[in-house]
């Protein structure tokens, strides 16, 4: 646990700056982590080095899209998508005497480079949007996150299913009370105090689930590769999958539903 709460202090301590900043420095941030995330992914299908270079190009090509903008509405380019999907399918194609890299692979690193470009395109265009939108989804997901490990330490008796074994449904009611709570608060203060109360509260609620059932996914995933963490780039957390698996999810969701909010 105390090397868990040292690695997120050290990585908020570097990250934050940027997050408040905002703007170029941010999109670097930004990409450097959407990247190493991708590359945890990449190191679960293939080391080829021409492959991987392959998929990166791809990968920066089509967040790059997004860069600097302020319109949800745009988030996905499908021209940029449709040259991503060729370049890729036809790259199978130099593969197919692969055992390691079959279709199979190919197809979950495209459905893998189109999840994360997306999620971490509109965490972007949040921020540019607004830095209390960008907090508020993190305070959904960290909020969550905390509070399941707590009361699912002290009060969880009843397991969730085999995915996950550590998840109990106690922590998971906790963790969705406490992150909808702590989370509704914020947006009252900060963003929209004349917000109705009770959309406000269902979105968030709602959203509290998200980001569990993206947790829960990202635990299916790696059970399905036989891992334990993504990678050991935050001590105590794993990788950055590991860290940013909820968020992936709650940004996807926010986006449909920030004009109702």
């Amino acid at each position: 646990m105390k090397k868990r709460v040292i690695s997120a202090v050290v990585f908020l301590l570097i990250s934050l700056p940027f997050v408040y900043i905002g703007g170029i420095s941010f999109y670097f941030l930004s990409m450097i982590i959407s990247l190493l995330a991708f590359k945890e992914l990449l190191d679960l299908v293939t080391k080829d080095y021409w492959t991987r270079l392959v998929y990166y190009i791809c990968f920066l090509f089509l967040l790059g899209s997004n860069i600097g903008q302020n319109n949800l509405n745009n988030i996905l380019d499908f021209k940029v998508l449709s040259i991503v999907i060729l370049i890729l399918c036809f790259l199978q194609l130099l593969n197919y005497k692969s055992k390691k890299y079959n279709l199979e692979k190919n197809f979950f690193l495209i459905g893998g480079i189109i999840l994360l470009a997306c999620s971490f395109a509109s965490m972007i265009i949040l921020r540019n949007i607004s830095l209390f939108y960008f907090i508020y989804i993190f305070l959904i997901t960290t909020m969550n996150d905390i509070f399941a490990q707590f009361i699912g330490i002290l009060f969880g008796k009843h397991k969730v299913n085999e995915i996950s074994p550590n998840k109990t449904w106690e922590g998971c009611l906790g963790g969705l009370f406490f992150g909808t709570l702590i989370s509704t608060l914020f947006y009252l203060i900060f963003i929209n105090q004349d917000i109705n109360i009770f959309i406000l509260i269902f979105f968030t609620m709602f959203l509290s689930v998200v980001a569990q059932l993206g947790d829960l996914f990202f635990s299916l995933v790696k059970r399905s590769f036989k891992i334990k963490d993504f990678s050991n780039i935050m001590p105590g957390h794993g990788g950055l999958l590991d860290r940013f698996d909820s968020a992936i999810f709650v940004a996807l969701a926010f986006i449909y539903f920030i004009n109702f909010l």
